[in-house]
């Protein structure tokens, strides 16, 4: 029952589920599986693939790109406030602020 020897990295889909960013781990490990997901800039497609804290993830998600950074791994898939816990989103919607320039498309 040793899902990974070191406590501070997790499953990618694992997280994103603890995240509360997909339903299931099932969807989760089809959005990474398709390409959906991208770690510090690294494309992945292996849900297997380990995060911790101060990775970044890159998420294309209902055809808008979210930029996360890990904070924690968590060890349950709690409420939504517990969830929050877990990531900061350092760019937050460009709509916020009118001042900030457009950004290039993403190349995915």
């Amino acid at each position: 029952m040793t899902e990974s020897a070191d406590p501070t990295r997790i499953r990618l889909d694992k997280w994103l589920w603890h995240a509360r960013l997909y339903k299931t781990r099932v969807l989760a490990a089809e959005a990474i599986s398709k390409g959906k997901i991208r770690i510090n800039g690294q494309k992945t497609n292996k849900p297997g693939r380990a995060v911790g804290p101060g990775d970044a993830l890159t998420i294309v998600w209902g055809g808008q790109v979210r930029t996360l950074r890990l904070l924690a791994c968590g060890t349950r898939r709690g409420p939504a406030t517990e969830a929050a816990t877990l990531y900061t989103e350092p760019s937050q919607k460009r709509d916020a602020d009118p001042e900030m320039p457009d950004r290039p498309e993403h190349p995915f």
